[in-house]
């Protein structure tokens, strides 16, 4: 169910899951899969906080090996292959070069015993096994990166992704199970008896609508705002998070062109930062620094583009990537759970809590991308456990066999040659109107279903328009947003089910007007509404373009 009318609401419910990201979303899927009501609740768009703010990554996480963390890497790895698995369209193999140096902490041979620990820990089924080049096919392989002093390097593979669609996708796939998910609504209050919640009051953020809701089982899925809500609105005593900010910055590819993505180490402070090819865009990053503040509200800084820009010129000295290359950047929030250990930001760790509040609400922090799917198995477990103990039947419950059935795109994905086969068929249900390279876009983005959108564009050429001129995107997923992907407004649009607001050059500014106008049309905005929605589109844009002011200041 995805109507987004409050007063539709058919609870109570027997699981409220509060946070629309990566993790909320994994649990909403096993959840209605298992068949219990499901109700999602976001406070603003899918994925719009940490989970799509990521380095876009499903990865063992290499670096752990170094830290100890054999357990972590041992899920990931095994997670990594199942999302290869249920997400071929999002999650493709990825080749990680990592260069080593006359001054680097680990030798060739020391590196390469780690890559053996790496491939043994993931069963020998990664995507491919690690090789030793020699300095010489280094230079072959990434003519641009520094070769003083280099020695030669590992080439592994871990997965890149689009860390909003996975989001996405897997919300999708609660609906077609029956969860009901609502976008752009907050969650007000708790609603308790006898000191347990019971339910909770909600808010549309757009019509300003209200209601209250009931519920069994509560579950805090909300990352960095997780001692927010375990406070009801309120700061809490025993807070557990240690949010950290991550910074990414996006040139194009004719400024920095790759094979590989290339891991670096940053020359200042030895941090582990990815150069990684990303289409017709590079994008570098990450940054890791302690967050205070509102994680909604979260942009890079200068400090934080010139810290990225210094390594990658450290990194790629004749390329002389500048300020003025930068088209566009991200900064999240890592809901790392708090490790009094932890010398730095760097070293706290991604392993994941999982507590049953005093109040009753079960609150999931922590953990990474890549492991949410059984992060979310654990949650509902226990949800399961928390129903069966006050009386509510779980002896019909089905298994949820999310590490085995497809999201929504990869249904029907042919075993062999499926981008290829998808791309012709694509053009062919749109009798013509999609080009090639519009249909390697959707299929990328879409998988299977860009089948569905080819069709809606033979029966609406108009459909077929770029929305940028000289771009892949297309007007016809617009209308594909709202109708079948949850978009509610522009920005929902323009910078999770397009990402013109990453890759255009003059991040999607262009196509603003024409987006306004046709979601106008499916949702009856009126004219004042949609210049509105326009100008809340451009004011985001401005917001993270502010760094640029500090240039002059």
């Amino acid at each position: 169910m995805t109507t987004q009318s409050l007063s539709e609401l058919r609870g109570p419910f027997d699981v409220l899951v509060v946070g629309g990201g990566i993790t909320g979303a994994g649990v909403a899927r096993d959840a209605a899969r298992r068949g219990l009501n499901v109700l999602l609740v976001e406070q603003s768009d899918l994925a719009s906080g940490t989970s799509s703010r990521s380095s876009k990554l499903v990865h063992g996480g290499l670096r752990y090996l170094e830290q100890g963390e054999l357990s972590l890497v041992f899920e990931a790895v095994a997670e990594r292959r199942v999302l290869l698995d249920i997400a071929p369209h999002l999650v493709r193999p990825l080749p990680f070069l990592l260069p080593v140096f006359s001054d680097s902490r680990r030798g060739m041979f020391t590196i390469n015993i780690g890559m053996w620990l790496y491939d043994g820990l993931s069963l020998f089924r990664s995507p491919k096994l690690h090789k030793s080049l020699s300095r010489k096919r280094v230079r072959a392989a990434e003519p641009d990166l520094r070769h003083d002093g280099l020695k030669g390097a590992q080439v592994y593979y871990d997965c890149a992704t689009d860390d909003a669609r996975l989001t996405l996708e897997t919300v999708l796939d609660a609906v077609r199970y029956g969860a009901t998910v609502l976008t752009h609504t907050r969650v007000e209050r708790w609603l308790t008896e006898n000191g347990r919640v019971t339910g909770c009051a909600l808010k549309d953020q757009l019509t300003d609508e209200e209601v209250e809701v009931s519920c069994t089982v509560a579950v805090n899925a909300t990352g960095p705002w997780s001692d927010t809500v375990r406070g009801d609105g309120d700061a809490v005593s025993d807070p557990r998070m240690r949010p950290t900010k991550g910074v990414h910055i996006v040139v194009n590819a004719s400024r920095l062109k790759l094979s590989h993505a290339v891991c670096c180490m940053h020359p200042d402070d030895g941090r582990v930062f990815f150069t990684i090819p990303w289409g017709d865009q590079t994008y570098i990053g990450t940054t890791d620094t302690d967050f205070e503040g509102d994680p909604g509200h979260v942009y890079a800084d200068l400090s934080d583009v010139d810290y990225l820009l210094k390594a990658t010129n450290d990194y790629f000295p004749g390329q002389d990537i500048t300020h003025e290359d930068v088209i566009s950047t991200w900064a999240g929030v890592r809901p790392l759970v708090g490790d009094e250990e932890a010398e730095n930001e760097s070293s706290v760790s991604r392993e994941h809590s999982l507590v049953r509040e005093p109040n009753g609400v079960v609150t999931i922090a922590g953990g990474k991308l890549t492991t949410y799917r059984k992060m979310a198995e654990e949650v509902v477990d226990l949800v399961v456990t928390e129903l069966d103990a006050k009386g509510t039947s779980v002896d019909g419950l089905q298994a949820s066999e999310t590490e085995t059935d497809p999201l929504p795109g990869a249904v029907g994905w042919p075993e062999r040659g499926g981008k290829k086969q998808i791309v012709s068929a694509v053009q062919d249900f749109s009798e013509g109107l999609i080009n090639k390279v519009t249909a390697k876009h959707l299929v990328s983005v879409l998988g299977m279903r860009a089948i569905d959108l080819a069709e809606r564009v033979a029966a609406d050429p108009d459909a077929a328009a770029p929305l940028v001129q000289g771009r892949p995107e297309i007007l016809g997923q617009v209308d594909w947003a709202v109708s079948v992907e949850l978009a509610r407004t522009v920005t929902d649009v323009m910078m999770r089910r397009t990402q013109l607001y990453y890759r255009d050059d003059e991040q999607g500014i262009a196509a603003v007007q024409v987006v306004a106008g046709r979601m106008a049309n499916h949702l009856g905005w009126s004219e004042d509404e949609a210049a509105a929605q326009a100008a809340a589109y451009l004011e985001e844009v401005e917001r993270s373009r502010r760094w640029r002011s500090e240039l002059t200041d």
